[in-house]
């Protein structure tokens, strides 16, 4: 693996401390009982991760304070982000190294004060250096000033309250794939406080088997695969976000996310427009904006198969109306099935287990051909245990649009549970085709020219 460091001087030695320990078998925490021992990097992925990165780019802590202690937020989180952004650029420009996968080592205040309810006390903060805020910044973008400078400023308060989303954002027009990690998660030990841990984490196999799983994924791996997967068939989850920055409340970007059987995702950016209705609360596109967004899906499938998808199931929180329905439809080609699918945590509907255990992980109840419930949490025999902590609650399965076995839906749904390569678990609560469109509508709208960009693939985004 060819990985970039980016940090301080001392994140540089937490992080060669913390790959030397990678490195070797982690044993796990013993009062656990789905803990398993991290045998080492190598002997769990063929790979090997390198003790001295392909390049190190050291930044100084006095110049990272002094950004990130600026009173007014958005200026102190936009210079901090352009700190990390610029020499990450300056490499990519100017030297022939190549980097599979970025690792930014932030110190905790970045962290402390990169987030958006953050607020950096007065004893310590910077003065701004900009003379604007939020609010005269919102007006300008509907009443442009006469002076460039003021306009150029106030574009800087489009940008998300949030470190982490506006750095991997910002960076995504150069492709470039980022693991931003914080030093107390690398080394907790070595961060003290009145005796104890500043920070209370996972047992280290633990952190070990998750970081290293979504950075070997985003290193372009590939940590697993399903097995007995139906050829032919795509999943895409739909994403939708807010514009916040915009005067029009209803505003909001909308994005899709196709996976495969693999695991391997693409993120489509879609329009920007009024999707949002604030008395029914749901996202909905018209016609044509659905009809794109699937021309681009089957675009995408068929540049890596050769053909287009034979079904393409679309996944949502919410039931997409007439309108969208009939847009999926007109996107993709006659002989491509399309099937819409409703899926919503149930919280009234339960099932209780008759043993000591609860519900078996992968239960289902059918209420009918076209609605079940299905539980993607519950006991597992094969680790001998159940990963929560509460009686699991199931996920309503409802197909809105077009025809489908039940039963396949919901296999197919499980299946989707156990592919999330951002961390390594036997299964998620949810299918990956939901599980991060959030996440992804965050990266969408951090920037106001994220949402501009041609299809990337996932890992980009988490």
């Amino acid at each position: 693996m060819r990985v970039g460091f980016v940090g301080t001087k001392s994140g540089l030695q937490l992080y060669k401390k913390w790959v030397n320990q990678i490195n070797l078998p982690i044993a796990a925490s013993s009062d656990v009982a789905h803990h398993i021992p991290f045998p080492g990097f190598e002997a769990l992925f063929s790979a090997k991760w390198p003790e001295k990165p392909v390049t190190s780019i050291l930044i100084s802590n006095q110049e990272i304070t002094q950004a990130i202690r600026i009173k007014d937020r958005h200026q102190a989180i936009y210079n901090s982000v352009s700190i990390f952004e610029s020499e990450i650029r300056r490499h990519i420009n100017e030297e022939d190294d190549g980097v599979d996968l970025w690792f930014v080592v932030i110190p905790e205040e970045v962290f402390k004060y990169g987030r958006p309810k953050s607020r950096v006390p007065g004893s310590i903060a910077e003065l701004s250096p900009q003379l604007m805020n939020a609010r005269l910044a919102k007006k300008l973008s509907a009443q442009p000033s006469l002076f460039e400078e003021d306009n150029e400023t106030a574009e800087l308060y489009r940008y998300e309250l949030n470190f982490h989303n506006q750095l991997k954002a910002r960076l995504l027009d150069a492709k470039v794939v980022i693991q931003v990690v914080r030093e107390t998660t690398l080394m907790p030990e070595e961060f003290m406080e009145n005796g104890r841990q500043t920070r209370q984490l996972q047992d280290k196999a633990s952190v070990a088997w998750n970081l290293c799983t979504t950075a070997f994924f985003k290193a372009s791996g590939r940590p697993w695969k399903l097995a007995n997967v139906r050829p032919g068939v795509c999943y895409v989850g739909l994403v939708f976000k807010k514009d916040e920055t915009h005067i029009d409340s209803q505003n909001a970007c909308c994005g899709a996310q196709m996976f495969l059987d693999s695991g391997d995702g693409v993120v489509f950016r879609g329009a920007v427009g009024p999707w949002y209705s604030s008395e029914t609360k749901q996202f909905h596109l018209p016609f044509e904006k659905a009809k794109i967004i699937a021309e681009q899906i089957v675009a995408a499938y068929k540049r890596d198969h050769g053909f287009p998808p034979k079904e393409l199931f679309i996944h949502g929180k919410t039931r997409i109306n007439e309108g969208e329905w009939e847009g999926f439809k007109a996107g993709v080609p006659e002989n491509t099935k399309v099937i819409s699918i409703r899926i919503r945590h149930e919280k009234q509907f339960k099932l209780y287990s008759p043993t000591d255990h609860p519900l078996l992980r992968g239960a289902y109840y059918i209420d009918s051909y076209r609605k079940a419930y299905l539980y993607t949490k519950g006991f597992v025999p094969r680790l001998g245990t159940y990963q929560g902590r509460e009686v699991p609650n199931p996920l309503a399965i409802e197909i809105s649009f077009g025809e489908a076995d039940i039963k396949q839906v919901l296999k197919d749904i499980l299946g989707l549970t156990k592919v999330n390569f951002n961390r390594c678990d036997f299964a998620d609560g949810e299918p990956v085709t939901l599980r991060f469109a959030d996440q992804v509508g965050e990266i969408l709208t951090a920037t106001p020219t994220a949402h501009d960009l041609p299809p990337l693939p996932f890992k980009h985004y988490i």
